[in-house]
């Protein structure tokens, strides 16, 4: 009977998943963006810190889905937030990444052009010059919205350029039109009255939370951890959507009109990876073989299927 009991302690122990320091790297380095705006909240509460006082908490600044992308595969940070046809992009051209966490699904990009400009519509960008930062959601969704009229990126000048250089270079009338990325395209929107030529929610990806594949071996219960704390993150912003306006504008530097319109175009219901998102990737990921941006013969419905992996939110949610 003692034996018993002392079994029966182990198992309720086990059953309860405490994260022991142990299980945990010493420490953990995650990436925040103001395009993911639950970074900012669970890197300006401490979320991670509270909830793990013996581990370092490093936190690395990202402009965008591919230098986060570069981060995590040069081991500068374990946690990488990016769009989710980034992630696709990544994985289809050899890089073991993992997504298992949904942030949010915003419309966070759009093509966008100067106020005065006289393009009208997407037909008129042939030759034209467009401000994309490669390998990020903004860059394919630029092919996916020139290919609903027939174009494709020979048809036009694509100058790559990072999200900050590409709102600069169509302000100055560099280009002729920026694939656009929030906040900047809210600030662009608001401050200088450049307009959105072409909108399309079904061709913003998902704003995920992905490790390498190494990482899921070797530290679950780091992952774990991480999505609750994001958890938290995304019901006190669905919870207190003013004073997450207030943080992101705080962080961005940017004007609280700004931080607003691009919470408007945030939904924080999506958490766990799902057939849904899986759908919606393969869909979008045609482009990737169409324009030749991962290697002939890859199967995108394939690589897409192997980069989630949602048991860890499902364990984290289900609590």
């Amino acid at each position: 009977m003692k034996n018993f009991k002392l079994l029966s302690t182990s198992l309720i122990l086990g059953l309860i998943g405490t994260y022991t320091h142990a299980a945990i790297p010493n420490t953990l380095k995650l990436d925040y963006a103001y395009y993911a705006p639950t970074s900012l909240v669970v890197k300006e509460q401490k979320l991670l810190e509270k909830a793990l006082p013996k581990t370092e908490i490093k936190w690395v600044f990202s402009q965008g889905s591919n230098r986060s992308l570069e981060y995590l595969n040069s081991g500068s940070v374990d946690f990488s937030s990016t769009a989710g046809l980034a992630a696709v992009l990544s994985r289809a051209n050899g890089s073991p990444i993992n997504t298992v966490y949904i942030q949010s699904q915003p419309e966070w990009t759009a093509l966008v052009v100067a106020k005065n400009s006289q393009i009208k519509s997407l037909k008129d960008l042939k030759g034209k010059k467009i401000a994309a930062t490669k390998g990020t959601d903004p860059f394919l969704f630029t092919l996916q919205a020139l290919d609903t009229v027939g174009l494709n990126k020979r048809d036009v000048q694509l100058v790559h350029l990072q999200h900050p250089d590409g709102k600069t270079a169509l302000e100055r009338g560099q280009v002729d039109a920026w694939a656009g990325l929030d906040p900047l395209m809210a600030s662009a929107q608001v401050q200088s009255g450049a307009k959105l030529l072409y909108r399309n929610i079904g061709f913003n990806s998902y704003s995920v939370l992905s490790v390498k594949e190494s990482f899921t071996q070797q530290s679950p219960e780091a992952i774990e951890a991480v999505i609750k704390a994001y958890e938290q993150a995304r019901k006190w912003a669905k919870a207190n959507p003013e004073k997450l306006a207030e943080l992101l504008a705080r962080e961005s530097k940017l004007p609280l009109n700004v931080a607003k319109l691009q919470l408007s175009r945030t939904n924080f219901d999506q958490n766990i990876p799902s057939a849904k998102q899986i759908a919606a990737l393969q869909k979008s990921g045609s482009i990737l073989n169409e324009e030749d941006l991962v290697r002939k013969g890859t199967n995108v419905n394939q690589v897409v299927t192997q980069l989630f992996k949602p048991q860890y939110a499902q364990k984290v949610v289900s609590k």
